[in-house]
């Protein structure tokens, strides 16, 4: 049995643009939370790079400071499986940053995927995603939202919008590290047919 292609993917937590209740452009904040988890989600889905994207310098410096405790500090000794899945953390003060990133050590520009809690035209399923990480070398970048979502004009440029995660009871607002868990396993798991 051949070991599955694992696609050259990249994964972007995205703190501006996004949008806030009243569907205003803000930037939201990070939360310690999402930094740990998102990292370990994308350690155990073999991500190359998580980045959180934040133009706020203090929300930067607390991002380097949790890093920095996992990787060098206390924590480091005390949790090895937590500094593993920080490896691969890094901030950028923009998409742009991430994009360059990217390039500089895939050899070129990222594919665009995101995943909204609404259906858009150009929206694809995930069998329809898969066959393309799977068939394409790459890289691929997805964009999580925070707050109330991505800033639309993000969305109406990504190459691909995924299709809503849409659970048994209508209610349709995961909290975005439960949405990037569920999102990467039905791209990546290894699944019967």
């Amino acid at each position: 049995m051949t070991e599955p292609r694992i696609p050259r993917l990249y994964v972007a937590l995205v703190h501006f643009p996004v949008l806030n209740k009243q569907g205003d452009i803000v930037t939201s904040s990070v939360t310690t939370l999402d930094v740990h988890d998102i990292s370990r989600i994308c350690r155990t889905y073999a991500i190359e790079t998580f980045f959180v994207v934040t133009p706020l310098l203090a929300q930067q410096q607390l991002v380097g400071k949790i890093v920095e405790h996992w990787m060098e500090g206390f924590g480091a000794t005390y949790n090895p499986t937590r500094k593993e899945a920080l490896t691969t953390a890094c901030v950028r003060n923009n998409l742009q940053e991430v994009s360059k990133t990217i390039e500089s050590t895939a050899g070129r520009a990222p594919r665009i995927l995101v995943p909204d809690a609404r259906r858009f035209p150009k929206s694809v399923s995930y069998t329809e995603a898969r066959r393309v990480l799977n068939e394409e070398d790459g890289p691929f970048l997805i964009l999580f939202g925070t707050a109330w979502g991505l800033e639309r004009n993000l969305v109406e440029r990504a190459d691909m919008v995924l299709d809503p995660i849409e659970g048994l009871s209508g209610y349709n607002h995961l909290p975005v590290r439960a949405a990037a868990a569920v999102i990467l396993d039905r791209l990546l798991a290894d699944r019967e047919p």
